[in-house]
């Protein structure tokens, strides 16, 4: 069925227990994971510089991507990850499935940016349903 699944990940509680979730669907699949992060261009205001900028979101992407690998070892599924920096991760995270050829894109329902108590989907997650090529499979606890 599906064999190359693209976890986007945020960093944020949901999107982390989604990703656990990818990971142990992706095991019952014998499919490989690709952990997907997309940075903010705009690091917070606190960074002065566009290196301490970089290296934050270098930092940002290594956290929320080595916990998407930690899980992957341990269940025994093969482990990709992929970061970039956009303006718009919507659209990053179908360039990713497109480019790295996956079959499925596994994504918490809600993001870390945009969280409303009265949407029934995050506004990216509605945004990779309506642009994916490939199917999306949206996490609800």
């Amino acid at each position: 069925m599906y064999k190359h699944i693209l976890i986007p990940t945020d960093g944020s509680k949901l999107s982390s227990e989604a990703a656990e979730a990818g990971v142990r669907l992706a095991k019952a699949l014998d499919a490989k994971v690709t952990a997907f992060f997309a940075a903010p261009p705009d690091m917070p205001t606190k960074f002065r510089t566009m290196d301490e900028r970089e290296q934050a979101a270098r930092q940002a992407a290594l956290s929320c991507l080595g916990a998407v690998e930690k899980a992957a070892r341990a269940a025994g599924v093969p482990c990709q990850t992929m970061s970039v920096t956009s303006d718009y991760p919507a659209d990053a995270i179908v360039a990713a499935a497109k480019k790295r050829r996956c079959d499925l894109v596994f994504m918490a329902s809600h993001g870390r940016r945009f969280l409303r108590r009265d949407s029934l989907l995050g506004r990216e997650t509605q945004r990779v349903l309506e642009a994916s090529p490939v199917p999306v499979l949206v996490y609800r606890p």
